[in-house]
């Protein structure tokens, strides 16, 4: 994927930083962003009490929550500079109990569009020292392009 003419691969990491800053709601689940590359976002995070459901798994809430944020900046990578993304759609698939302790939200275009962007999403928990690889949920998310709407930017 190659991001739109107007914007270097600095400029559009410092966009999604700057944007992914502000989200209260990925300071809560303790998220930080990882890789940052036209058309692919990944979001890191840590397995923590206040994120389980009743049987300490990571709750599926959590999970859709940090792969729709890795699909929608993977999206944004890819949009006009002044542009804002939403998700309009999502679709998860559940593999496996998300135990962690270590998580990575892998969020990747695979069909950018001027107004309609289709995303795909892998969530992976690891072992603490980085083993054990498993794959816990895909998504496949559909973002919207969104230009000059009051109160909405990057």
């Amino acid at each position: 994927m190659r991001p739109p003419a107007m914007q270097s691969p600095s400029d559009i990491e410092v966009r999604v930083h700057e944007s992914f800053s502000r989200q209260a709601a990925m300071a809560t689940l303790g998220a930080r962003l990882g890789r940052v590359a036209p058309g692919e976002v990944d979001v890191l995070m840590e397995h923590g009490a206040h994120l389980t459901q009743q049987h300490g798994f990571v709750h599926a809430g959590v999970v859709a929550t940090a792969l729709d944020s890795a699909c929608g900046y993977a999206a944004l990578t890819l949009m006009p500079a002044d542009a804002a993304v939403l998700t309009i759609e999502f679709k998860i698939n559940l593999l496996a109990p998300a135990r962690g302790p270590r998580f990575r939200f892998e969020g990747r275009v695979t069909k950018a569009g001027r107004t309609i962007s289709v995303a795909e999403g892998r969530a992976l928990q690891f072992g603490a020292d980085g083993s054990d690889e498993a794959l816990v949920a895909t998504m496949t998310g559909t973002m919207m392009t969104v230009i000059g709407r009051e109160g909405l930017r990057a």
